[in-house]
Parts: C-alpha cells; structure tokens; sequence
C-alpha cells in the first residue's frame, strides 16, 4: 500500500449537504466527492432507525430466523447462529468480506460511494445500529478515507469493497487522513472518532447494498454531461472551419423523425453557433456534409438520451434501500418485520452504464472521423492536412492517428460487462450485474474521449484560422480564444502532442471555459 494518498480538496469546504435519505442528487455526491461539502443528517433519520432497529432486536430476542441476522450468509443461510455470536458473526463478516485486490481507489470515488451509503441508511430499510451513521458522516467530514482496492465487486451489492470500509469502522484496516495513510484506529483517533461496536446484523450492513456503483455512477454522470457539452463545442468549432451546413440542425427538419435527443443537441449546437454566419445555411460550402458533421444532433442526441436513461436508473440507488433483508418497522398497530429483499440487484443501472458506454464511443467515432474531414482538401476546401505550406509538410495528419488510437480505446472499453457470465455461492447467488465494473470503465472513458476531442479541437482551431470565416459562434469563438492562448496556429511541423495536452488540461478542463459554455446551451433549455 501507499504511503501517502493525494486529497485535493479545499482545508474548509462552505457548502452543506443535508442527507434525509430522499433527496440526494447527482451534485450533491459531486460536491461532497470532489469538493469536500460538509454532510448533515436531516431531524428525522436516527428517530427512523431507532423504530428499525428495534424491530431488529425483536427479532434476535425471539430468535427468529431471519438471513445474516440470526442465521448466516450465502449458502449458509440455513446455519442458525447462536444468540452470543450474533455480534461476534458481524465483525466476522466484515473481516471476511474484505477481499478486494488492487491499487486504491481515488478519494473522490470513496468518499462518493461513503455518501452514497450514508444516504442510503438514512432512508430506513436497514436496520443498522443508529450510532454508527454518525460515524460514517463523521469520517466524511473529518476526511478518513478508508483505502479501498479497485477490484471486488460482481454488482451482488460491493460486498468485497465496501468491507474495506467496515474495517476502519472497526478500527482496522487502513485509511488515509491529511495525505498519509494510517491503520484506521489511529485515523479515527487523529479524527476525534472512535470505533464503533458492531451489534447483530450491523456487520453485513456495513458491506451491502451498492454504494460503490450509485456514488462512483454519480460522478460519471455528472461528467459525462460536462463532456457531452464539451462535444457539442468542439462540434461547433469543426462545423465553423468546415463551413458546414446547418440545414439538418433545423427544427423542421427534426421533427419529422423525433429521435429521442437529437432536437435538445441541435438546439444546443445552434446556440453555441448563434452570433455567427454559419446559422445561414447558405452560408455553406456544400449541399451535403459528411454524416460525421451532417448527424451530428443525431449522435449527439443519443448520448443525451442515454444520459436521461441512467439519471433514471441512478436515481433509486442514490436515495432507496439497497439492503437484505429489509427492516420495516411497527405503523398504525402493524408490528414491524423483517423480509427478504431483491433490492441490492441492479440490472438497470448496469444496463444503464452500458447504453452510455455506447453511447460515447458512438460521439469517439465522430470526433476522430471529423477531423479526419477537416484535413482532406477535396472535402474541406482547405490545405492539406491544415498545413499552410501544402502536401510537402505532415501537419495535421500524425495527430490523426493518435485520434484513432484514441477511439480505437474507447470502442474497446465500451464492451457491455452486464452480460458477463454469473457465478455464485453453491448455486443461490446465480446472477451478478457487475454495475461497480461498469461506471469505472466509464471514468477512463471520459478522459479518453477528452483528450480525443482535444484533438479534434486543436485541428478545428486551425481550420478556423484557414478559412478565416467572417464571424465566429459565440460558442466556437469562446473555444478559439481559449485555445489561441495557450496554443499558437501550426506554422511549419512541430511536436503537436503537447499541444493537445494543454487544450485537453486548461481549455476543456477549465472551469471557466466548461461553465461558459454551458450557460450559452443552458439559454435554450
């Protein structure tokens, strides 16, 4: 393990984030995970889990037989424990479950799937000893970071990763506190926390559910609407050094065939290009456009959807309860029980992670292939390979490639793993989802469609400067300055590697840059 783990987040974070188990958004997670926001249980979440838990200690004083609670777990749910090992069998089934294998997971990713959890016990269902949630908040304000191996989940709730987090819950394992990782009774210590005393059933709470998946799923998507837009801009850019025609952006033409998305992306591809000539399709070169420019909406639009598919699927995983068994307490004279539940499965939201998988790989290939458009002369009307001085010099032409090797990875990682075979425990736990799996594959994803479309937008840039139309977008102009910036035009051949760095880092990893442009999109909404 690492001696020193970076967290990057502000000394003192200002914004608050309630937890009541009902509310939390996709922002809410990303303002916690990567800005530090300060987490605050609502009034009525421990009164909740006191009605649950005593429900739970009911059923241990009546020794009813009821999964990971008085009997065991998996294929050993038919062994009856005995009454004074119950508290003992959850320590022992956070211990045993701690098998996940690999470098750590970044601190933004666990103190995600921390917040997630966090909100899914404040939402009842559990039955969880009211005292440890405030341990949890407590390590999330206080920044312990539990160390959490990147490899163990099969989407059969993040029982081998989310045991991790058990274990400095308990006082072991390791966490990382201030940048230096330390066993987890001494961070909890330097935290001004102490360990908590599992009681019956806490054990196997600590390990279910699926917060791993819901809060690193979170972040993914939050992102990958960030990217969405980024592509939309950088689309903008080609359509204005390509002169492309506009005409398939138009409403009327949408409407004939409304395909789920395709009408938001040109609407917002319009208002990036709005204040501008290109708006005017007479103002282009072509009648027909190649389909990497002339369906752009239609790629486009399809990531918009897919993004909708999984904000709907994420959303129940975020704010539900994703125990078994669940904990329903005592209402109007009905007393309270404890029933086997299916809701620690989750095929949608693997299903989900899958279709925006595809879904980007589809906007990869259009990016590479439109700037590969960009240097043809006899389709763009520009020198070859954007290069002033003509043929005898490589120009834009070596960065293709890295374009391609760019979109040949990201085709790569958007294979489905919800279809993965399913192996279980001696034939009870015969079906997996591997929804954990996905939403990291989705991370790796991103930062390589980023870098691709940093490619695509410094050869824009350069078409721009080539064609020298009269008025840019307001959103293709945004871009140009920023990437003029830090980057000049392409004179004579240089290394453009470095190049398309810098653009990837501080142009489409800019704050600045990323919240301009989506206020010009946000206008149309």
């Amino acid at each position: 393990m690492p001696d020193a783990v970076p967290d990057a987040m502000p000394e003192a974070a200002t914004e608050v984030v309630t937890v009541d188990g009902r509310s939390l958004s996709c922002a809410d997670v990303a303002a916690v995970a990567l800005r530090g926001a300060r987490v605050v249980l609502a009034d009525e979440v421990l009164p909740r889990l006191a009605r649950e838990r005593a429900v739970v200690d009911d059923v241990v004083d009546r020794q009813v037989p009821t999964y990971g609670l008085t009997t065991g777990l998996g294929s050993r749910s038919s062994y009856a424990l005995p009454r004074d090992e119950l508290a003992r069998f959850s320590v022992r089934t956070v211990r045993g479950r701690a098998n996940a294998v690999g470098d750590p997971l970044p601190v933004p990713v666990v103190r995600a799937a921390l917040i997630a959890r966090v909100n899914g016990l404040a939402a009842g269902g559990s039955g969880i000893s009211p005292r440890i949630l405030p341990l949890l908040v407590g390590m999330l304000n206080s920044r312990v970071h539990p160390l959490v191996p990147e490899v163990g989940s099969i989407g059969a709730s993040d029982l081998c990763q989310m045991a991790h987090v058990g274990l400095v819950v308990l006082g072991e394992g390791r966490a990382a506190l201030s940048g230096e990782v330390l066993d987890g009774a001494t961070a909890l210590r330097r935290a001004g926390l102490a360990p908590a005393e599992l009681g019956p059933k806490d054990g196997h709470v600590l390990c279910s559910a699926s917060p791993l998946a819901a809060g690193h799923g979170a972040l993914v998507l939050q992102e990958a609407a960030t990217v969405l837009t980024l592509a939309q801009a950088v689309t903008a850019l080609t359509f204005e050094g390509f002169r492309a025609n506009t005409s398939p952006l138009d409403a009327r033409v949408l409407g004939l065939r409304p395909a789920p998305g395709q009408s938001r992306a040109a609407e917002h591809l319009l208002a990036l290009l709005s204040g501008g000539a290109l708006t005017d399709p007479r103002q282009a070169r072509r009648v027909q456009d190649p389909i990497s420019l002339r369906c752009a909406a239609q790629v486009h639009g399809a990531l918009y959807a897919a993004l909708d598919f999984a904000g709907a699927a994420l959303d129940p995983e975020l704010n539900g309860c994703g125990d078994n068994p669940v904990v329903l307490a005592a209402t109007d004279g009905v007393p309270g029980e404890i029933l086997s539940s299916g809701n620690f499965h989750t095929p949608a939201l693997a299903l989900a992670f899958d279709t925006v998988a595809l879904a980007l790989a589809q906007t990869a290939a259009v990016s590479a292939e439109r700037m590969r458009r960009l240097l043809d002369p006899g389709l763009s009307g520009l020198p070859a390979n954007l290069s002033p001085y003509g043929p005898e010099r490589s120009g834009f032409a070596p960065p293709a490639k890295t374009a391609q090797a760019l979109a040949a990875e990201i085709r790569l990682l958007s294979a489905p793993v919800s279809t993965d075979p399913r192996h279980g425990a001696d034939g009870v736990e015969d079906d997996s989802t591997n929804a954990s799996l996905g939403a990291r594959r989705l991370s790796t994803m991103l930062v390589r469609l980023r870098q691709l479309l940093a490619v695509e937008a410094v050869a824009a840039a350069q078409a721009v400067d080539l064609a020298a139309p009269p008025t840019l977008g307001r959103g293709p102009a945004l871009l140009h300055r920023a990437i003029r910036a830090l980057v000049p035009p392409l004179d004579d051949d240089r290394p453009c590697g470095t190049d398309v760095d810098r653009v990837h880092a501080d142009v489409l990893g800019s704050d600045e840059v990323r919240n301009a442009l989506r206020a010009l999109t946000e206008e149309v909404s």
